[in-house]
C-alpha cells in the first residue's frame, strides 16, 4: 500500500510537471483555449533589439501568429505577389530553421489589411495543422514536426469572402476542428488528427464570412462546448465530438471578427462593421443537459473592439479597441472600472503575461499596460517593423512575430499563473 505522505508528493510533483508541460505550449492562436494568459516570466520593460535570443527574418510577410510546442515554434509567411505559402519550424533555443515547406496557392482579391498568411496554424503532440485559401478551395494540411512531411491535406472546397481568408484551426482531443465561415456555404468540421478524414461536420448558416475562431467551454462535471460566433448565428454552442447544435443566441447585426473568449463563466463576443466594433456581450452559457437556454447577462456599451479580442485577469476583463480606447470591465457585472484613450491603431489581440497586458500596434509600437483595476501605462517603445499579429508566450520566452520576422524574447524568471 503507498504511504499518504508519498502519493502526496507524488501528485505535488505530478502537478509541478503537468503545469512544466503547459508552459511549453502556446497550441493555438492565443494560447490555450485561446485565453492570451500566460505566468510572468520576468520580461525587461521596455526592451530593444538587443534584448532578443534571436531574431530571424521570414520570406515574404504575414500576420499570421506563432504557436510553440517544446522545443519547436511554427509560423506562416507568404508572397504577396504569387500567393505562395510557407510553413516554417524553428528551433527556439536560437531561431534555427529546422524545415520549410512551400505550397502554391493563388492570387485573389481581398482586403488591402489582410494578406495570404493569415491564419495562425495549431499544434498537438504530433503534427501542426495549417490551413489557407483562395476562391476554388479552403486547403487543410498536416505536417510531421520533426521533418515537415505532409501526413494529410483536404482540400474543403471553394471559399468565397470579399475580405479573403484568417480563420485558424484549432485542436480538440485527437480531431482538428475548422469553422469555415464564408459568404458561400458555411459549416463547421472536424477531421481526425492522424488521417485528415471528416469525423463530423455541420452546416451553418450565412450572411457575411467572419473570422472569429472559436473556443471550448468546459463546465465542471459538464460535457465540453464548442463556442463559436457568428454574424447569421450569434453566439451558438456545439458538441464537439458530434457536432450536434447545444444552442444559440442569434444577437449579431454585423460581421464576427474577433473571437469569442471566455472569463469569469461569461462568453464575451463582438461583431462590427468598417473596422468598428459596434456589439459586444456577456453570454452565460446554455445547458443542454438540464434544458437551460443561454441568457444575455449584458451587452457592452461604448468604444468595442472588433479584431481585437479581449483579454482576462481574474474577474477584470480588458477590451482593447482596434483604434486605441481600453476598457476595463469587472466581469460579472459589466461595470466599467476605467476607459482610456492609449492611441494608435491595433489588429494584434492584446495578452496578459502575469499583472502585465502587451499588445502591439499596427505600426509596431509595444504598448504595455498594467493588468489592474486602475489605469498605469507601463510603457511604450517600437518594435522596428509593423505587425498585425498576436504575440505567443512558452518556455518562460516572449515570440514576436511582425511583418517578416520572428523574435524571441527571454524573461528574467517565470511563476505559476
Amino acid at each position: 500500500m503507498q504511504r499518504p505522505w508519498l502519493a502526496l508528493v507524488s501528485s505535488f510533483v505530478l502537478g509541478i510537471l503537468a503545469a512544466a508541460a503547459t508552459a511549453q505550449e502556446w497550441p493555438r492562436f492565443r494560447g490555450p483555449n485561446g485565453t492570451g494568459e500566460a505566468a510572468d516570466i520576468g520580461l525587461p520593460v521596455p526592451w530593444t533589439d538587443r534584448d532578443y535570443r534571436w531574431k530571424v527574418e521570414l520570406s515574404g510577410a504575414g500576420h499570421s501568429s506563432p504557436v510553440v510546442r517544446g522545443d519547436r515554434l511554427f509560423v506562416t509567411s507568404a508572397d504577396e505577389n504569387d500567393a505562395t505559402l510557407w510553413i516554417y519550424c524553428l528551433r527556439t533555443s536560437d531561431g534555427h530553421a529546422v524545415w520549410k515547406r512551400e505550397f502554391a496557392s493563388k492570387p485573389h482579391p481581398k482586403h488591402k489589411f489582410n494578406g495570404y498568411a493569415s491564419s495562425t496554424p495549431a499544434v498537438d503532440d504530433r503534427h501542426v495543422y495549417c490551413l489557407w485559401a483562395n476562391p476554388e478551395s479552403l486547403t487543410a494540411v498536416a505536417l510531421d514536426q520533426a521533418d515537415g512531411r505532409e501526413v494529410w491535406r483536404r482540400d474543403l472546397g471553394p471559399f468565397v469572402a470579399e475580405h479573403g481568408f484568417g480563420i485558424s484551426p484549432i485542436v480538440f482531443e485527437d480531431t482538428v476542428i475548422v469553422s469555415n465561415d464564408q459568404d458561400g456555404a458555411s459549416f463547421v468540421a472536424a477531421l481526425e488528427c492522424a488521417t485528415g478524414k471528416t469525423r463530423w461536420q455541420t452546416g451553418r448558416r450565412t450572411e457575411k464570412a467572419g473570422y472569429a475562431t472559436p473556443c471550448l467551454w468546459r463546465p465542471e462535471g459538464k460535457a465540453p462546448q464548442l463556442i463559436l460566433s457568428s454574424w447569421a448565428q450569434g453566439i451558438s454552442s456545439l458538441d464537439p465530438r458530434t457536432g450536434k447544435p447545444n444552442w444559440e443566441l442569434p444577437v449579431f447585426q454585423n460581421r464576427t471578427v474577433g473571437s469569442p473568449m471566455i472569463a469569469a463563466g461569461l462568453i464575451f463576443a463582438a461583431a462590427g462593421v468598417g473596422g468598428v466594433g459596434r456589439q459586444m456581450f456577456a453570454v452565460r452559457p446554455g445547458d443542454p443537459d438540464q434544458a437551460i437556454e443561454p441568457k444575455v447577462a449584458y451587452q457592452v456599451e461604448g468604444p468595442l473592439p472588433y479584431v481585437a479580442v479581449p483579454v482576462a485577469k481574474d474577474r477584470l476583463v480588458f477590451l482593447w479597441q482596434d483604434r486605441g480606447v481600453v476598457t476595463c470591465l469587472d466581469a460579472p457585472t459589466g461595470k466599467v472600472l476605467w476607459r482610456e484613450r492609449i492611441g494608435g491603431e491595433y489588429f494584434a489581440s492584446p495578452i496578459r503575461i502575469g499583472d502585465r497586458l502587451y499588445c502591439p500596434s499596427r505600426e509596431g509600437e509595444m504598448v504595455v499596460l498594467a493588468a489592474a483595476d486602475t489605469f498605469k501605462l507601463v510603457a511604450r517603445f517600437p518594435l522596428g517593423e509593423r505587425t498585425h499579429s498576436t504575440p505567443a508566450v512558452a518556455g518562460g520566452t516572449l515570440y514576436l512575430r511582425t511583418a517578416s520576422h520572428v523574435m524571441a524574447l527571454e524573461g528574467r524568471r517565470a511563476s505559476t499563473p
